[in-house]
C-alpha cells in the first residue's frame, strides 16, 4: 500500500532562466540561421514546454503529483518550483479548517428526541490518503463527522432525571463527552488522512415537540428540591424556639399548644408569600 512521499522540485527561478535563454537562442538562430531551421523550431517548442511546469505554491499548501495515473510524490515545501509540464498538479490545503455540523434530530439513551450538534477543527493531515484514498475527503470529513456525533448521542442520557445512575450524560459532562466525540471522529477520519485538532459539542436541546413538558419536569424538579430545603431549615428553627422557650422558662405549654405553635410557625416559614400578622389581646385559649 503507498503512502506519501515527498519530493523536492526544481527551482522554478533557475528553469524560468534556462526556458527563456532557450526562446531567445531559438528565435536568434531562426533569423540568423546559425544552425538548420528545425534546431530553432525545436528549440522554440521546449522553450514554450518548459514554460508550463511552473507553480507557485502558498505555505500551508501542498501538490500532489501524478504522471498518467501514477502518483509521483507530494510538494509540501512553499516557493516558486518547476516540475515536468505533463505531471497532473493537485492543489491540497494543508491549513485547519471549521466544520459545524447541521444539527441533527437524535433518540437519546433513553429513547427522548433530542437536537445536537458539534464543531470540528481538522487539517490534511496525510496527502496522499486525502487525494486516493476517499472520492471527496472534505464531503468524507462532514459525513463521518455527523454519523459519529449521531452515534455518541444515542449511545448516552441527555441527562440524568431518568437515568440517575448514568455518570456521564451529554449535558453534564462536557469534557468527557468531547473527548469521546474527538476520539471516535479521528478513528473515522483517519482512513482520509484527516487530523482531528478538536471537536466538540455546539448545540444541545430537547427537540421541541418535547421541549416544554423537559421544562416543566425541570422546574418541577427545582421547586421540590428547594422545598425540601426550605422545610428542613423550618423544622430546625421550630425544634430551636421551642428548646429556647423551655430553656429560658419564658411560657409553659402543653402538647396542644406546641402543636398549634408548630403548625403555625411551619406555616409562616414555608410560604412562598409573605404572612399578615394577627395581634391576639386575649389569652391563649382564645
Amino acid at each position: 500500500m503507498k503512502s506519501e512521499k515527498s519530493i523536492q522540485p526544481f527551482s522554478g527561478y533557475f528553469m524560468l532562466i534556462l526556458s527563456i535563454a532557450i526562446l531567445i537562442f531559438s528565435i536568434i538562430n531562426l533569423k540568423m540561421q546559425w544552425l538548420p531551421i528545425g534546431v530553432g523550431i525545436f528549440g522554440a517548442v521546449i522553450g514554450l514546454f518548459l514554460l508550463l511546469g511552473f507553480m507557485a505554491i502558498q505555505p500551508n499548501s501542498a501538490r500532489v503529483l501524478t504522471l498518467f495515473g501514477d502518483y509521483t510524490g507530494t510538494i509540501k515545501e512553499s516557493g516558486f518550483f518547476w516540475a515536468n509540464p505533463l505531471l497532473l498538479k493537485r492543489k491540497i490545503s494543508l491549513r485547519a479548517n471549521n466544520l459545524e455540523t447541521t444539527q441533527l434530530k437524535v433518540n437519546d439513551k433513553q429513547g427522548n428526541p433530542i437536537m445536537i450538534a458539534a464543531v470540528v477543527v481538522w487539517k490534511v493531515q496525510d496527502t496522499f490518503k486525502a487525494a486516493f484514498d476517499v472520492e471527496n475527503y472534505q464531503e468524507f470529513v462532514t459525513i463521518q463527522s455527523e454519523s459519529a456525533l449521531r452515534k455518541m448521542a444515542m449511545a448516552y442520557s441527555y441527562d440524568n432525571f431518568e437515568d440517575e445512575n448514568a455518570e456521564i450524560t451529554l449535558r453534564s459532562s462536557s469534557t468527557e463527552i468531547n473527548e469521546m466525540l474527538e476520539n471516535e471522529i479521528s478513528e473515522r477520519l483517519n482512513i482520509a488522512g484527516i487530523e482531528v485538532i478538536e471537536a466538540r459539542i455546539s448545540h444541545l436541546a430537547y427537540a421541541q415537540e418535547i421541549a416544554s413538558a423537559m421544562l416543566q419536569r425541570q422546574q418541577a424538579s427545582a421547586v421540590v428540591a428547594a422545598r425540601s430545603k426550605i422545610v428542613e431549615g423550618a423544622v430546625g428553627m421550630v425544634e430551636m424556639a421551642l428548646e429556647a422557650l423551655n430553656k429560658k422558662d419564658i411560657v409553659h405549654l402543653d402538647e396542644e399548644k406546641k402543636a398549634a405553635m408548630v403548625s403555625n410557625l411551619l406555616v409562616v416559614l414555608c410560604s412562598d408569600k409573605a404572612a399578615s400578622p394577627v395581634v391576639n389581646t386575649g389569652t391563649l385559649h382564645q
